[in-house]
C-alpha cells in the first residue's frame, strides 16, 4: 500500500493531506503551523510507507523544501497556480450543499474556513491527473494544529 503526502506550502501555515494511493482516499488532512511541517512530516514518515511527497511551488516553498530536506530523494516540486481559487470549489464538490443552504451563497460557507489542506489536495490531484475521495472519519473542514 502506497502512501503520499502532499504539502500546500505558506509562510504562516501549510496545508497537508496523506493519501492512499491504491485505495484513492484522504487519510489525513490538517492546516498546521508551518514551522511544525518538518517534524510533522518526519512523523508520517516514520510511521507510514510514504512514497512520495507532492510540494507546491508557490509561497515560501523554498524555504520548507530546505527543512524537508531530510526526504528530498522523495520530494517532488509541483506547480500549484490557483488551487487556493479552485479550493473553494473543490469543497462544495466534497461538502455539497443541501436543502435550504442551496438558496444562500455559497461563499457565506466558506469564509473563516482553512482551505490549505484542500489546496494540498489539488496539488497531489493535478499531479496524479486522480480525484481522491474523502475516509470517513476525516474532517478537512476545518482541522487547525
Amino acid at each position: 500500500m502506497s502512501k503520499l503526502i502532499s504539502i500546500d506550502p505558506g509562510k504562516c501555515k501549510c496545508g497537508l493531506v496523506l493519501v492512499n494511493f491504491d485505495q484513492k482516499k484522504v487519510d489525513q488532512a490538517v492546516v498546521l503551523n508551518t514551522e511544525f511541517l518538518p517534524k510533522y512530516v518526519k512523523n508520517l514518515n516514520n510511521y507510514e510507507n510514504i512514497s512520495k511527497v507532492m510540494i507546491g511551488n508557490g509561497t515560501t516553498s523554498g524555504q520548507n523544501i530546505e527543512k524537508l530536506e531530510f526526504i528530498k530523494n522523495n520530494l517532488i516540486i509541483v506547480e500549484e497556480k490557483n488551487t487556493t481559487l479552485r479550493a473553494k470549489k473543490r469543497y462544495f464538490e466534497l461538502f455539497p450543499l443541501r436543502g435550504l443552504k442551496t438558496l444562500i451563497p455559497k461563499e457565506i460557507f466558506i469564509m473563516n474556513k482553512n482551505l490549505d489542506a484542500l489546496s494540498a489536495l489539488i496539488i497531489l490531484e493535478d499531479y496524479c491527473n486522480t480525484k481522491f475521495t474523502l475516509s470517513e472519519n476525516i474532517d478537512i473542514k476545518t482541522w487547525l494544529k
